[in-house]
């Protein structure tokens, strides 16, 4: 026995040295305690992370809202590619469905659908382990289910006060704009009055109008997904930086597959502008599967591996539009790609913006490096404690 204690203290000092290292790559203690927290949670299954080794805890965004509001058809639409016709077809969700985008995405969470016909309040049901590891919490609401995001929404906060609340305001599609602001407006006002009666008014909701049948998803769930990049306020000084030396109006920095621009620079954006950009995306990527390359990922399913993405270092397109606009695509990364407006006249000096936008991708990469490097030094952490775990338990809890 006492051979074995010694032996695992040698094991204990042996790697505190190497358990420093890794934890340097963290901002603070509390990053630490939030990772190590997570890697407590349930096994694989409906509650807890996937795996307490892959060195990544990745942010779940929850979509939440009563019955045939249209969340399941949402994440059909953006990260499906389903036609939103086809979305009619859906059965209703019965059971919570859990879906990691970060294999087949730059964008790296997990997106939970719970069915809105479930009491997650009910005291069997283990509501703080869903709120604790969630980055972002989607309540897709009509007029009539503001009761219901009271109750979410409150509940959530006390777990987390770090959830960013998102409120879709959803299938307005078929109403006129006036209507819409109206619309807006009343339940903005309301789900403020519920919260200020309560004595919450430091919690913040962000109200967005969406519909699948035009380019409104894909801008409010950018929004939502721009809140959980940590480097976000880099890439947007890189994309000012970029176009003010380059001569170009507008950058976005999109994720490929789920048309979400993940970065933008610093002037407003403009609806009209989006929707031509994720045109433009649609143009390339339906080209390159007919002419491009051999593999195309099936518009049912962005989840098998061995499905080669139509879009490739060399991938790159211009558009001229009938306004004097000329749209630009180029490749960032196998997932991202930059879509960049410039008047006609400075796309003459396309050489220059092909120079700059060789120093934009390198900066890019260097940035993205060293969120690489968090992510193994976190893996290594997850292994040194696990390994302590295992002769804690396995060696002094067991003197035999």
């Amino acid at each position: 026995m006492t051979s074995k204690r010694s032996a695992a203290l040698s094991v204990e000092d042996d790697e505190e040295e190497e358990d420093a290292a890794a934890a340097g790559y963290y901002d603070d203690e509390d990053d630490l305690k939030a990772f190590s927290d997570a890697e407590l949670g349930c096994e694989d299954g409906v509650l807890g992370f996937s795996n307490s080794l892959n060195g990544e805890v990745k942010p779940r965004i929850l979509l939440m809202g009563l019955r045939r509001s249209g969340k399941s058809s949402i994440q059909k639409v953006v990260f499906h590619k389903m036609s939103p016709n086809e979305t009619l077809f859906l059965e209703s969700t019965n059971k919570i469905c859990r879906e990691d985008v970060s294999s087949v995405s730059f964008v790296s969470f997990q997106i939970w659908d719970f069915p809105g016909q479930i009491d997650f309040f009910d005291p069997t049901f283990d509501y703080e382990m869903i709120f604790r590891g969630t980055g972002a919490l989607i309540f897709v609401i009509d007029s009539q289910a503001l009761s219901r995001l009271h109750l979410t929404v409150t509940r959530a906060y006390k777990v987390n006060p770090e959830i960013n609340f998102e409120v879709f305001i959803h299938k307005v599609d078929g109403l006129s704009d006036d209507h819409k602001i109206e619309k807006q407006r009343d339940i903005h006002k309301r789900a403020n009055d519920d919260l200020a009666d309560a004595g919450l008014e430091r919690i913040h909701l962000s109200f967005y109008l969406t519909s699948i049948y035009d380019h409104s998803i894909f801008e409010a769930f950018s929004k939502v997904v721009q809140k959980l990049i940590p480097q976000l306020p880099t890439l947007e000084n890189l994309l000012n930086i970029f176009i003010s030396n380059s001569g170009i109006e507008k950058a976005f920095l999109f994720d490929v597959v789920s048309k979400i621009y993940i970065a933008t620079d610093s002037s407003p954006v403009d609806m009209q502008t989006y929707e031509l950009c994720c045109d433009m995306i649609d143009v390339v990527i339906d080209i390159s599967c007919i002419y491009g390359v051999f593999f195309c990922l099936p518009s049912t399913s962005l989840t098998d591996s061995e499905a080669g993405l139509p879009y490739d270092k060399e991938s790159m397109a211009i558009i001229h539009l009938n306004n004097t606009t000329v749209m630009y695509l180029k490749e960032v990364t196998k997932f991202l790609a930059m879509v960049c407006f410039v008047r006609k006249e400075g796309f003459e000096r396309k050489g220059l913006i092909d120079y700059n936008f060789h120093c934009f991708k390198k900066a890019i990469q260097e940035v993205f490096d060293v969120r690489v490097k968090v992510q193994q030094n976190r893996k290594l952490l997850s292994q040194r404690r696990w390994s302590k775990l295992t002769v804690t338990n396995g060696v002094l809890s067991n003197p035999r």
